[in-house]
C-alpha cells in the first residue's frame, strides 16, 4: 500500500459506539483527531480536510441533537462528511444529513454478494484507486447493515448488491454533492473490515475520504 496517494492530511473523527477505524486510517498515513462534539465550535471544523462519523454515533451522541447542523455547514463550505452505519432507533435526530436520508433495516448479511456500480465512471471508484468486484472480495461477517430505505434525489446511489434470494438493494453507499462538499453515508461495514485488514474495503474507504 503506497501512502503517497493520500492528499489529504487531516482527518476529524466523531467516536460513536467505538471501532478501530480511526486506527487503521493513522497506520496509513492520515493524521485523526477526535472531535469533542459537546464543546468543538464551527470554525475549529475548518482544519480537516474530511470528518468521519463512527458507527451508531447518532444514536450516542446527544450532542447530535443540536450539533448536527455544525456537519452540514462544514460540507456546504467545501468538506468531505462521511458518516458510517447508524441504527434507525432511536436516533438522537432525524435529520443525520442535509437532504432526506431515512435508514431502514436492509442488511447484506452475505459478504461475498456482488455489487453492480451503476456508473462506473463515478470519480469515487476510480482515485486514487479503481474499485472493481475485486475490492468485495474477501470480507468478513457481512457487506453491510443498515442501509438507507429513503433518500432525496441529491444522493446518487453508487451501486446496487443483494443479500441471496432477497430483492436489490441501492442503500449501501450514498454520495450528496451538498454546497461546495460532498455529504456520504454508508452502510458498509467497514468498521469490520478495515480492522480485519481488508485492503479492498480500504481503498474504498480512501476513495470516499479523498
Amino acid at each position: 500500500f503506497r501512502s503517497s496517494v493520500l492528499k489529504k492530511h487531516n482527518i476529524g473523527y466523531i467516536v460513536g459506539a467505538g471501532d478501530e477505524v480511526p486506527q487503521v486510517l493513522q497506520s496509513v498515513g492520515y493524521n485523526v483527531e477526535f472531535i469533542n462534539l459537546e464543546t468543538v465550535k464551527a470554525e475549529e471544523l475548518l482544519k480537516y480536510e474530511t470528518i468521519v462519523v463512527g458507527i451508531r454515533a447518532f444514536n450516542t451522541e446527544t450532542a447530535f441533537k443540536t450539533k448536527n447542523q455544525l456537519l452540514f455547514d462544514y460540507t456546504k463550505n467545501g468538506g468531505t462528511v462521511i458518516v458510517q452505519y447508524q441504527t434507525n432507533v432511536p436516533l438522537q435526530t432525524e435529520t443525520i444529513a442535509p437532504y432526506k436520508l431515512k435508514i431502514g433495516r436492509t442488511r447484506i448479511t452475505n459478504e461475498n454478494a456482488a455489487v453492480k456500480f451503476l456508473n462506473p465512471n463515478e470519480a469515487v471508484l476510480n482515485k486514487p484507486f479503481k474499485i472493481t468486484q475485486e475490492n468485495f472480495k474477501y470480507w468478513v461477517q457481512e457487506q453491510g447493515l443498515y442501509y438507507a430505505d429513503e433518500f432525496s434525489n441529491e444522493f446518487y446511489p453508487v451501486f446496487t448488491s443483494q443479500d441471496f434470494e432477497e430483492k436489490e438493494t441501492n442503500g449501501a453507499l450514498l454520495i450528496a454533492k451538498y454546497g461546495k462538499g460532498h455529504y456520504v453515508y454508508t452502510g458498509l461495514s467497514f468498521f469490520r473490515q478495515l480492522p480485519a485488514g481488508n485492503i479492498g474495503a480500504l481503498e474504498l474507504f480512501i476513495n470516499l475520504i479523498e
